[in-house]
């Protein structure tokens, strides 16, 4: 139990203080699919990076309801919002594709600032000059970014296993790529101290990793966490090529390239954002519970990560409540996605909710899509999730 409680208040501390993603770490492109996103959708998600925010606004949606407790998370959205409404395309790559602009303090305060809300602009303030550091990325930057920049320094002079990474990353063939991994970069890299760092609750707090979804690892999966690990990253690595896997070209370097990067940073589409798609994305720091009662919209599209996992132990109650809110404010025939750190989401079963006179349980709300998401969720390119879910409400 004491061990317990430190992991949560670990966690806790973590997730209330800092920015925790400088990236959203789940791929849109099997959102898009699995949600066949229109131009008659009001979308509702958790923020996270609010990269993919803006990649559903390419798909021309009606709207974009980002939804995030951590007002960190929505300074990070609304800075990318100010940057492709102010800023000319290269100086957006520059800061949010390589993680540097020389001249983004000048270009802050001329340009950004006005546009951002009080918190926002309190927080920026403080931390523009994480975009500042030519030796230093902003992809470095946050929890989730100190990591990564352990895990660089580790490859760079511990493992001494850089060549080998860029090798592989700029594989022409999926075989050199596969070839690489096995041969040089992962027995170079995945030894006895990285596994055993990997185990601890401190390393999964600055990943966003709470003990609740730990354990799930754990239930589902032979080896612990470090075998779920290894699993991920042998999928990643050796079974799908990374030309365009700009997830872990970003977390191994530090920076996108133009030609490997979310869609809103290409060229064209920061135009079609800059046209007025982004005026379709809007930013809310409260619950989603919070955000659905407050709101006239009818979402027709959910994106809820991983949320749940943690909600189901912690904030059972607050997630009954959550899944309530959802069935009387979707519109029929609404689709969700949610992912989790386990094999399954039986806590689901467990939620009744009252629906049309009745009270029913979560998954007889739905039809799942269960053939669909297997099949997206064997190509994702983030490869850190478990398992990936699909549903749609009854009409």
């Amino acid at each position: 139990m004491i061990g317990r409680w430190i992991s949560e208040q670990m966690f806790n501390l973590v997730h209330r203080n800092q920015l925790i993603y400088n990236t959203c770490w789940e791929d849109p492109r099997l959102d898009r699919e699995a949600l066949d996103l229109g131009p008659s959708d009001d979308v509702v998600m958790i923020t996270s990076a609010g990269c993919n925010a803006l990649d559903y606004a390419l798909c021309d949606v009606r709207s974009v309801h980002a939804v995030d407790m951590n007002p960190r998370q929505n300074a990070l959205l609304e800075l990318k919002l100010a940057a492709i409404r102010r800023l000319p395309n290269d100086e957006v790559f520059s800061m949010f594709g390589r993680g540097y602009l020389p001249t983004v303090v000048d270009a802050y305060q001329d340009a950004l600032r006005a546009d951002l809300s009080g918190f926002a602009r309190g927080y920026w303030d403080r931390y523009i000059n994480f975009f500042a550091n030519p030796n230093r990325s902003f992809y470095f930057r946050g929890s989730s970014g100190a990591f990564a920049w352990m895990i660089n320094k580790y490859i760079d002079r511990v493992a001494k296993a850089r060549a080998g990474v860029d090798r592989m990353l700029n594989a022409e063939t999926l075989e050199q790529q596969r070839e690489e991994y096995h041969s040089h970069v992962f027995p170079q890299i995945w030894k006895r101290p990285v596994r055993m760092a990997m185990g601890r609750d401190s390393t999964l707090s600055m990943l966003g990793v709470p003990r609740a979804q730990r354990r799930q690892v754990e239930r589902d999966f032979g080896g612990g966490i470090a075998g779920f690990i290894e699993h991920s990253l042998n999928h990643v690595f050796a079974r799908l090529p990374l030309s365009d896997n700009y997830f872990w070209r970003v977390y191994l370097s530090g920076q996108y390239r133009p030609n490997c990067c979310p869609e809103y940073l290409k060229p064209e589409n920061l135009d079609r954002l800059r046209g007025g798609l982004v005026d379709r994305v809007n930013v809310h720091t409260t619950t989603l519970t919070d955000f659905l009662s407050n709101t006239s919209v009818r979402p027709s599209r959910f994106i809820l990560l991983d949320h749940m996992d943690w909600m189901s132990e912690h904030r059972q109650a607050a997630l009954v409540d959550e899944w309530q809110h959802i069935a009387d404010k979707a519109c029929p025939e609404a689709r969700l996605i949610w992912r989790s750190g386990g094999l399954r989401t039986d806590y689901l079963n467990d939620i009744q909710v009252n629906h049309r006179g009745s009270k029913v349980r979560v998954p007889e709300l739905m039809s799942m899509q269960s053939d669909l998401a297997a099949r997206l969720h064997q190509q994702d390119r983030v490869g850190t999730y478990g398992s990936f879910f699909i549903g749609h409400l009854a009409g």
